[in-house]
């Protein structure tokens, strides 16, 4: 039976730090949630906590890994189902990312500037032999994207009605349809106020 306990946001930090810490070489957490929970700038204070504790660290935002208007928004600006299945480049992530950090120790920080429809031409960073990825964004969990670990913050249908902004409110549909599917992140949170969150642990 799932346990939630009601933690501090430094704590909550502090948490994912440690567990974080605990796995060995080169890793990939995935930090999912909606933009309303702000999962990058989650993952930034988890980086830098990280690079406090004498760990290398970087995060990598699933919005710089968008697909090409042309593929992303061929059924629309608004429909939930692509948004869900289409937006983000999932296999670029994995062989420019995740596979490129384990089998060639680099990895590649940006692919596709979303708002000018262009390649951001970034050169691949090379990794240090501890180094952790934070790879931050909405719909990560059942994205079949093969991370070392997995933090998720979790909001209800009311609470991303209420945090997100008007014109993204199409989004909302997708997410939680994706969340009644996805399996149980590693660190699950409950995100609904960001100032008072709560883990649950298994």
């Amino acid at each position: 039976m799932p346990n939630v306990r009601p933690i501090s946001p430094d704590g909550l930090v502090d948490l994912c730090v440690d567990f974080v810490a605990r796995i060995p070489g080169c890793r990939v957490v995935a930090v999912d949630g909606a933009d309303a929970a702000g999962p990058d700038a989650f993952a930034a204070e988890i980086a830098a906590r990280l690079e406090i504790a004498g760990h290398a660290a970087a995060v990598v935002v699933m919005s710089d890994f968008m697909r090409p208007a042309s593929l992303r928004l061929e059924y629309g600006h608004t429909d939930p189902e692509s948004y869900r299945t289409i937006w983000f480049d999932h296999e670029a992530v994995r062989r420019e990312v995740i596979d490129a950090l384990h089998e060639r120790g680099r990895w590649l920080p940006r692919l596709w500037d979303a708002t000018r429809d262009r390649s951001f031409r970034d050169v691949p960073r090379t990794a240090a032999p501890d180094q952790v990825l934070l790879l931050a964004g909405p719909l990560l969990l059942g994205s079949g994207l093969p991370v070392d670990a997995t933090v998720a913050l979790t909001m209800s249908e009311g609470a991303l009605r209420r945090r997100t902004a008007e014109p993204d409110l199409w989004t909302v549909p997708a997410l939680t349809a994706a969340a009644r599917t996805a399996a149980p992140a590693d660190i699950e949170v409950r995100y609904d106020h960001p100032d008072r969150p709560a883990v649950t642990t298994r």
